[in-house]
């Protein structure tokens, strides 16, 4: 909501009461033709809300390609998953089912996630996709996504969000205070994010490449769109409907909140966060569950290696099993590398912290080290 409202403005005066912090992210992507939208990737703090459950939810019937971690940001693992996975297929298909050569542009800003060698991740029978990277510092002046399509998408995800707010509020004896409180949940706003995108136009998506690629936008044919009530203008007087204080200035300040990359620092600070909480797991589990030795995990992770590795190479279905054996991989054996990572540094900082004993030379503590860390 945007911050003038009563909703907000109450929460931020209840004494004790911590304001509604819930987050996701989302990345979109769309051709410069404007007929091809992109799955997006959301990342969520949760991995299954309790929302899918009461709703009977399916994450693989989404319209997002759902991943999760506590921070709810996107990583460069997300990042080559949802590459290899939704980009590439889809952008396959499209062009096979337009007659176009099977060719392919990827363009990224420098965010933290897009990673530089992204090519060299990319699956073998994707390999028609190239990618290009914008220079530093040009992501608002350039990047496609950022000309008005993210600032958009925003602006009908608020208008959809205060539509449903007032639907709700006039059909039932919910209070908004209530009803945002008690029962707007994660489920309902993945509706709305597939209202908010499927709403984005054509002319949106194509006129964002007027910076980066005029040639392309000159040639496409617009019609004129009819005067009209502006998406601000729907809002605030959706909102006007369900008593709210609200302008359209709340509604710009709101599109504008989040609109700012993670720098690299910022990056580094939720890596350490995250592998500190992950630390704190690893100790909880070891110590609550039967110790596995080193050579058990190793064993079996070499295993799967084997079985994913055959199922790539032999299996005709190759967006179904790489979606299940990510699916087990995430699921199932994470926490099994987490283990192993986490005795691997606490071995690291044990060698680092021992009095290496006297007259001993560097080779033979060096050879001792790696020994150590192998066991």
């Amino acid at each position: 909501m945007p911050n003038r409202t009563y909703i907000t403005a109450e929460e931020k005066m209840m004494p004790g009461h911590k304001p509604m912090k819930d987050r996701l992210t989302l990345a979109l992507c769309a051709n410069a033709s404007g007929d091809c939208k992109i799955k997006p990737l959301l990342v969520y703090h949760s991995e299954n809300p309790r929302a899918f459950k009461s709703h009977k939810i399916l994450k693989e019937k989404l319209q997002v390609m759902w991943r999760s971690n506590p921070k709810a940001w996107v990583t460069r693992k997300f990042f080559v998953e949802w590459v290899n996975l939704v980009f590439g297929p889809t952008v396959k298909k499209y062009l096979q089912e337009n007659n176009l050569p099977v060719q392919a542009l990827l363009i990224l800003d420098n965010a933290p996630a897009h990673p530089p060698n992204l090519e060299d991740d990319i699956l073998e029978e994707l390999k028609f996709i190239k990618v290009l990277y914008l220079p530093p510092n040009t992501t608002p002046i350039l990047q496609p996504m950022d000309q008005q399509v993210i600032s958009n998408f925003k602006k009908l995800y608020t208008k959809h969000l205060f539509r449903r707010c007032f639907e709700v509020t006039e059909s039932t004896n919910l209070t908004l205070r209530e009803f945002w409180k008690d029962h707007f949940s994660i489920a309902i706003c993945l509706q709305i994010i597939d209202q908010a995108w499927l709403g984005v136009t054509t002319k949106t998506l194509t006129s964002a490449w007027k910076k980066l690629w005029p040639e392309a936008v000159a040639e496409r044919i617009y019609e004129e769109l009819e005067p009209g009530v502006s998406v601000e203008e729907e809002i605030v007087s959706l909102g006007k409907s369900m008593g709210l204080e609200v302008e359209e200035r709340d509604v710009n300040e709101l599109i504008e909140e989040y609109t700012q990359e993670l720098t690299t620092e910022e990056i580094q600070e939720l890596q350490s966060q995250q592998h500190t909480e992950v630390m704190q797991e690893i100790g909880f589990e070891e110590s609550e569950e039967e110790v596995i030795s080193t050579s058990e995990i190793k064993e079996i992770l070499g295993m799967w290696e084997s079985v994913s590795h055959f199922l790539e190479k032999k299996h005709p279905e190759k967006v179904a099993t790489g979606r299940a054996s990510d699916l087990f991989n995430d699921t199932c054996l994470t926490h099994f590398r987490n283990i192993l990572r986490g005795r691997k540094k606490q071995t690291s900082l044990d060698m680092f912290f021992s009095k290496r004993p006297t007259g001993e030379s560097e080779k033979n503590v060096a050879k001792k080290a790696k020994t150590s860390e192998d066991i």
